[in-house]
């Protein structure tokens, strides 16, 4: 089951998620304009999208230096130039920036309190016994001291030229409807993002658009505003693959999930597997593979597939073209071989739909697509914990779980920001070791590969908002409630995932934890895999 780095896939699977956000080379979008924001009575105005369109205008690295945390910032506040606000244009303390900046007596000052929030949001919440997700409450009025220390406090920040500060204090602010203080930010950082630049600059030119979308509009508006003329099918197809090869972290899934399927099946004689998000098929060569080595002979094999909207369109076609593919790679291995096409998405799944037969051996398989159904936080209709009963009836042999162990999904919106930021600021680091910076289509698979999700979790709301990542602590109850037992993963499949990542990086990590693996970067976990009965 080893995999080599340089091997040709002849199909993509390297989606982290499946949504209909597109995006385009410049954005064609409704201007900002009159954002309500209550009391405060503050706005956006006469500002348009367009001013804060990231993606054409940063092409180019930024002259201002990017620090990736204050603890290790050491420049000076003149190393970038950064834009004061007009004195005209704010209250008249700002005028006068010496005015109050110690903090009175007895209290926190703002520059402290708010310093104190980002660094625990950025460091982790050990770090200071405060919990992050309680941070998007501004100080009492007692709190904060002057307008002018707030500006001081901001206009030094950006100076330090920490872009992933300042990404979430802009984040902080809009969740506060701290609009004076949104768009200056979002000048600022309009100059510091840059799609070609280090990591943190690549994934801060989409998060910004990210932000400057949900001002923009909500719900079902936002796509709209954000549609444009998604790549040619074999262009994303092209773009899916080379993400697989460069990073491992679908690799890893499936060789996972395909080691706990062939423990599972090693005595059975006929094999149904339904795959809840088939992709490309990919996944399952290498089990066609290992089966036909089997003693005694391999099973016969039926696959049910279940489309999505993204794969079909990258494939150009239904899911007969990955029917056919698999049909005529176990016939190359002498598999016996079926593919049965679910005629139906993954929420409208009955079990009627799944072609269940007498006398064979049933397999489930959630390889990262439990996170784009909705739960009951969304609405009426609880489609996850449905799936999972629904499986759970049909007494399979083994049900396996691939998820980005990550929380974007009930959780604040400044809390989704920051959790949001460092997942995806690992994977784009990643990316960074193994795919070089001047590769033509590095942009391209950030681009239409990741970028989508990124403004998919930071923009939406509600149904619209389809990325929505669960700790793998949540997916465990989820599966306990529907009636599961832990299912551990064999030393073999252990050994396996270690072999694979001897062609990549050694900052991969790989950690076995309460029967489940961790694929990580750098000792961050982004990818959990695990198996239940």
């Amino acid at each position: 089951m080893q995999t080599s780095q340089k091997k040709k896939i002849s199909d993509g699977s390297c989606r982290f998620g499946d949504q209909p956000m597109q995006y385009q080379e410049a954005y064609s979008c409704p201007p900002i304009q009159n954002i309500d924001v209550g009391s405060r009575g503050t706005h956006l105005s006469a500002m348009t999208y367009d001013q804060y369109c990231t993606l054409e205008s940063s092409s180019e690295i930024s002259a201002c230096p990017v620090h990736n945390s204050p603890s290790t910032s050491s420049s000076s506040p003149n190393e970038c130039v950064v834009s004061q606000p007009n004195s005209q244009s704010y209250p008249a303390d700002l005028q006068d920036s010496s005015e109050n900046t110690s903090g009175s007596p007895g209290s926190e000052s703002y520059v402290t309190h708010k310093l104190r929030e980002l660094e625990t949001a950025m460091l982790g919440p050990d770090s200071d016994n405060v919990d992050m997700y309680n941070m998007t409450a501004m100080p009492g009025p007692n709190q904060i001291v002057s307008e002018a220390e707030k500006w001081k406090f901001l206009v030094e920040m950006m100076s330090r030229g920490d872009l992933k500060e300042a990404l979430c204090t802009c984040a902080l602010a809009i969740a506060n409807s701290d609009m004076f203080t949104v768009e200056w930010l979002m000048s600022e950082l309009r100059q510091m993002v840059s799609v070609t630049g280090e990591p943190i600059q690549r994934l801060g030119a989409y998060m910004l658009e990210g932000l400057v979308a949900r001002l923009a509009s909500s719900g079902s508006s936002i796509y709209k505003a954000l549609r444009c003329k998604e790549p040619a099918g074999a262009d994303l197809l092209s773009y899916m693959h080379l993400l697989y090869e460069v990073c491992p972290y679908f690799k890893f899934g499936y060789m996972s999930a395909n080691g706990a399927i062939a423990d599972a099946v090693k005595d059975e004689i006929s094999v149904h597997i339904i795959d809840f998000q088939i992709v490309q098929g990919s996944q399952w060569v290498t089990l066609l593979q290992a089966l036909a080595a089997r003693p005694g002979g391999p099973p016969h094999i039926r696959i049910t597939g279940i489309d999505d909207s993204t794969s079909a369109y990258a494939r150009g076609g239904g899911l007969d073209i990955v029917g056919k593919r698999l049909l005529k790679l176990a016939e190359s291995y002498k598999v016996p071989f079926e593919f049965h096409a679910a005629g139906v998405s993954a929420s409208e799944i009955q079990v009627e739909n799944l072609g269940i037969q007498p006398g064979e051996a049933v397999v489930v398989n959630f390889a990262l697509t439990l996170h784009h159904l909705p739960d009951g936080s969304v609405g009426t209709q609880n489609h996850r914990d449905r799936l999972l009963r629904l499986a759970k009836s049909l007494s399979p042999k083994v049900v396996t779980l691939v998820e980005q162990e990550s929380n974007t999904s009930t959780v604040s919106f400044f809390a989704r920001f920051v959790e949001t930021l460092n997942h995806y600021l690992a994977i784009f680091e990643s990316i960074d070791v193994t795919l070089p910076r001047e590769h033509k289509e590095r942009i391209n698979v950030e681009q239409h590969c990741l970028a989508r999700e990124v403004v998919n979790i930071i923009a939406c709301e509600g149904a619209e908002r389809v990325e929505r990542h669960e700790h793998l602590s949540k997916w465990r109850s989820r599966f306990e409630m529907a009636g599961f037992t832990p299912y551990p993963l064999s030393s073999f499949v252990n050994f396996t995932i270690k072999t694979l990542l001897q062609n990549y990086s050694e900052k991969y990590t790989l950690e076995e934890r309460d029967g489940a693996l961790f694929l990580g970067w750098m000792n961050q976990p982004l990818v959990a895999a695990c198996a239940w009965r």
